[in-house]
């Protein structure tokens, strides 16, 4: 199978099945999230609509990212026994129907149900992972997964700034703010919509083929052969390891997605519009953050090989950790942004270099692996989230207690380790994809 990946990212490639495949993956993937939290730069509005309390929003913080560890656990499970190209296009197609129905919400109970039935939609984290880990030779599947990621995080970003312009577009037309926050949210779940149908078209689950077609021909194993995958992967203590970084990392980054232009509204008084635009810099740090991560991450295999990119991954999030509380602390706005884009570089930074571990783990249990690992994210955020629930503690405090908890999680990454067997067989495959690359930059 390794023969047929891509050994380089060509980004103006559109024709090769790998290229293709990580251009619709992560476009999917940068839709899901700006649709994930499309409501969040307008919670301003909300809350006064719907009359939230902060233990209220709270939980609908908690809401829009609980529900999705039980899906990306699911997720992973039907990429091992369908394959990513249909089991993305279901996704993003049925993702798209409570994003366009959430402003039919009238009450906090409702609001609640939309939000958590949304968050359905951040499985596609684990698919995006999978294709572009099936897509890749190991010499730079750690820069495609954490770029591909990356760049689909950015839509985290981007939403937070360009909602506040849709709403005001759609209030121009003359509609009030009342109906403008519920028409605005319309546009995400469109999107999302047609993009499903696209997904299925235009990419493929392997660079060989569909797996129906590579099953039939005895390349791949059946869906009775596969059988116990998931609980070879459950098994594993490596994988609860970076379940549990990734908690670390990636709850922090679902935590700032929801709480970021609340934060600075009321922390620095704020507009919406200012403080849409003040949280779109944090998910934008998506654009290379993250793919730094996986860059030195591929860098330090080449040397240290697996130990290399887990000591890589330690580093980071330590880092993160620890300018977390120190942007906590920041009460100038100019010093708070340059402190949260210094947090950020470092947890995205994690965040690319955990899923360029994930893919050596268990090569027969990918799906069931990132499933899990992706669904330790949200529990991280369900989990922090109730930080920011109480009345009690303030938003700073929280985002300081939550900077110690991730500096302290990130000792976890002593606990993956790799046999001598695991280490030979990935370096064998590692420089034969280099030496590829290698003739392939001398014949050009």
């Amino acid at each position: 199978m390794n023969q047929h990946k891509a050994i380089k990212i060509d980004l103006f490639d559109f024709k090769s099945v790998p290229m293709r495949t990580f251009h619709m993956t992560w476009f999917a993937f940068f839709l899901s999230f700006f649709g994930w939290f499309a409501i969040a730069p307008l919670m301003p509005l909300v809350r006064h609509d719907l009359s939230l309390t902060k233990t209220q929003i709270g939980n609908t913080i908690i809401a829009s990212v609980a529900i999705t560890i039980i899906v990306r656990l699911l997720i992973g499970w039907l990429c091992d026994r369908f394959g990513p190209r249909r089991t993305y296009a279901a996704l993003l197609i049925l993702g798209s129907l409570p994003i366009m129905a959430i402003g039919l919400a009238h009450d906090y109970q409702s609001f609640l149900l939309f939000r958590l039935a949304i968050g359905a939609i951040g499985a596609s984290f684990v698919l995006t992972q999978y294709h572009t880990s099936v897509m890749f030779a190991p010499n730079c599947v750690g820069t495609a997964n954490a770029t591909a990621a990356g760049w689909g995080n950015m839509g985290g970003g981007i939403t937070q700034m360009v909602m506040p312009f849709i709403l005001a577009a759609v209030v121009s037309l003359g509609f009030s703010e009342h109906l403008g926050w519920r028409l605005s949210m319309v546009v995400p779940g469109v999107l999302l919509f047609l993009t499903g149908f696209a997904y299925a078209r235009w990419t493929k689950d392997f660079p060989q083929g569909n797996m129906d077609e590579l099953r039939a021909q005895g390349i791949l194993p059946t869906r009775k052969q596969i059988k116990g995958s998931f609980r070879a992967a459950m098994k594993d203590y490596r994988v609860w390891a970076l379940c549990v970084i990734y908690a670390a990392s990636f709850g922090v980054e679902l935590t700032m997605n929801n709480i970021a232009a609340l934060y600075f509204t009321d922390q620095f008084h704020l507009s919406i519009a200012a403080a849409g635009l003040v949280a779109g810099l944090f998910g934008l740090m998506n654009l290379f953050a993250r793919t730094l991560g996986g860059f030195f991450s591929d860098r330090c295999a080449r040397s240290n090989g697996l130990k290399g990119r887990v000591i890589f991954l330690g580093a980071s999030l330590f880092t993160g950790g620890l300018l977390l509380m120190v942007f906590s602390r920041m009460t100038v706005l100019p010093l708070a942004i340059a402190a949260m884009l210094s947090f950020a570089l470092f947890i995205k930074m994690a965040n690319g270099a955990a899923y360029s571990v994930v893919p050596f783990i268990n090569k027969k249990a990918l799906g069931a692996v990132a499933g899990i690992v992706g669904a330790g994210g949200n529990l991280g955020g369900v989990l922090f989230g109730f930080l920011f629930r109480d009345d009690q503690m303030s938003y700073m405090d929280g985002l300081f207690y939550l900077g110690i908890a991730v500096a302290l999680m990130a000792g976890l990454s002593l606990a993956v380790k790799f046999s001598a067997e695991d280490e030979h067989e990935t370096k064998q495959a590692f420089d034969g994809a280099r030496a590829k690359e290698l003739a392939a930059a001398i014949s050009s």
